[in-house]
């Protein structure tokens, strides 16, 4: 059984949006719940750079469209968190689930980086994407009832996997 919640993540005020993607990357990619960063995978963006990466692409779809937002108003990346009933899962397939789900849930169209936690009973995923796209020229749209289609398309793919869902 899966438990998925879908949680955008702003800018702050008064910090830049690079320093506030590092933040949360370097939480979610924590060495101590990701089993030493074995559990970390990523989508057409390095882990170790992401917060760089994700940064970058910011910045050219500022420059390309000329579309920018307040900093409280603007949606960075978001967090897929996707929890597992104890001992049902493996963290490497936990993780394999996560990467499926979010290149799924993106249409493999956004940056995305897995981060397998270990550190509580329940093994969950952080999934991040970055809200602009590949191309650099959209943002992800956060539709009515996402996190109903997010939790739907989780217990699908638990489904195909010999997972129950609630």
């Amino acid at each position: 059984m899966a438990i998925s919640k879908l949680k955008p993540r702003h800018a702050s005020e008064g910090r830049s949006i690079a320093a506030v993607l590092k933040d949360r990357l370097d939480y979610d990619k924590n060495p101590e719940k990701t089993d030493g960063g074995l559990l970390v995978t990523g989508y057409q963006c390095s882990p170790d750079t992401a917060w760089q990466e994700f940064a970058v692409s910011k910045q050219i779809y500022t420059a390309t469209t000329g579309r920018k937002r307040a900093p409280d108003q603007d949606v960075i990346s978001y967090l897929i968190i996707q929890s597992f009933e104890p001992g049902t899962i493996t963290p490497e397939d936990a993780n394999k689930l996560g990467y499926k789900l979010a290149m799924e849930f993106t249409g493999g169209e956004h940056q995305f980086i897995v981060a397998t936690h270990v550190d509580r009973a329940h093994i969950h995923n952080h999934i991040i994407f970055n809200s602009t796209n590949l191309e650099c020229d959209r943002k992800f749209r956060d539709f009515w009832f996402s996190g109903i289609a997010l939790q739907r398309l989780s217990d699908i793919i638990c489904l195909e996997h010999g997972l129950s869902v609630i």
